[in-house]
């Protein structure tokens, strides 16, 4: 009999015990089934983000690189795409991540950020509830800039209100920006805006208005002044701008005027100013991502924090910069509550916000 550090072995020299050949495998399917059972959700798995807007403005170009920093700081890093799903100013692609998107984290929304208007005001199209939306982030917020042709009499809003026509500006739906903006000044300041609506997305807008089939719209900064046409069309002088939704103006925009500035130069009524602020300050959604109810909270927590950490990425934040993309983070939460506070309005201004969007 030999003593090896506490074992007794015995019988035939150089074999062990029965028992132990029976232990010695258990030993190894234990950490095994363990490390099966850890495996993360989203090893294999793809993710879809789906923009409610056509290639090439900011919301697909947002959507396209996060697809590539993303599952970077997802456990499992899982392949990541993006799919266009444009038409109505991303109403239909809020109702197919809503409704019809299986709730299990692999589906994410893009859409517009005024899509809480469309609820808000009760149209029968919203088949979607956005206080029950697992908001994961926004890259930033989207103040809005209402240009023109600068080839058009309409050198200020006053002389859009004195025209005896009112210009057409293109729009993608009730939700979008440019409609939006357009009913807020007919509402607060008097000036009418012929909107033709029906553009699957921004970029179609633009050359409609190249074309001279419209000749203005309402459009986030960002964009505006991050990429093409409109680089060449400030360097060329062919559009003007009027006036901007924020609260205070734009570095890229300082001569332009604030809605609120003009709203102080027209003694415009208080009631009047808290309904558009209602609307206008939808823009603090920014470009927002989705995923719909029902999602396991732990999922959403893992792409909440894997979207902050992507935003923080050099290489992202690098790519950004060249494409003049800013980036001012709102987080899920943040997105969570701005919802809840924005939904929840007295009767009597939800009545005048009807009215404002022509429901």
């Amino acid at each position: 009999m030999q003593k090896l550090k506490g074992l007794r072995v015995q019988g035939v020299k150089g074999l062990l015990p029965l028992t132990l050949y029976f232990l010695i495998p258990l030993s190894f399917l234990i950490p095994l089934s363990y490390a099966s059972a850890q495996e993360p959700f989203y090893k294999g798995k793809t993710i879809r983000i789906i923009v409610g807007f056509t290639p090439g403005g900011f919301y697909d170009r947002w959507a396209r690189l996060m697809t590539r920093y993303l599952p970077k700081y997802i456990p499992g890093n899982p392949e990541t795409i993006v799919q266009n799903m444009p038409g109505a100013g991303s109403l239909i692609a809020t109702n197919h991540v809503y409704n019809v998107a299986k709730a299990d984290g692999l589906t994410i929304g893009a859409p517009g950020y005024g899509v809480y208007l469309d609820q808000l005001v009760g149209r029968s199209e919203v088949q979607y509830d956005v206080l029950k939306f697992n908001w994961i982030g926004s890259p930033e917020k989207s103040d809005v800039v209402l240009y023109m042709r600068a080839d058009t009499p309409f050198k200020t809003l006053s002389d859009m209100r004195n025209a005896p026509e009112p210009p057409k500006c293109g729009a993608t739906g009730t939700s979008s920006s440019d409609y939006i903006l357009a009913r807020v000044l007919a509402d607060t300041l008097g000036i009418k805006i012929n909107t033709v609506t029906g553009y699957a997305g921004g970029s179609e807008i633009d050359v409609a208005v190249e074309r001279g089939e419209v000749v203005c719209r309402g459009m986030t900064i960002a964009p505006h002044f991050g990429r093409e046409p409109f680089l060449t069309w400030h360097k060329k002088g062919f559009d003007r701008h009027l006036v901007q939704s924020g609260q205070t103006r734009d570095a890229r925009a300082p001569e332009v005027p604030t809605i609120y500035e003009i709203f102080d130069q027209e003694n415009t009524p208080e009631e009047s100013r808290r309904v558009a602020d209602v609307i206008l300050r939808g823009g603090d959604f920014g470009r927002p991502l989705f995923l719909p109810p029902g999602v396991p909270p732990e999922r959403v927590k893992i792409l909440r924090e894997a979207y902050a950490k992507a935003l923080k990425d050099p290489d992202l934040l690098e790519e950004a910069r060249k494409g003049r993309m800013d980036m001012d983070l709102v987080s899920g939460e943040e997105l969570q509550e701005l919802a809840q506070k924005i939904m929840n309005q007295p009767p009597g201004v939800i009545e005048r916000v009807k009215r404002v969007l022509g429901q």
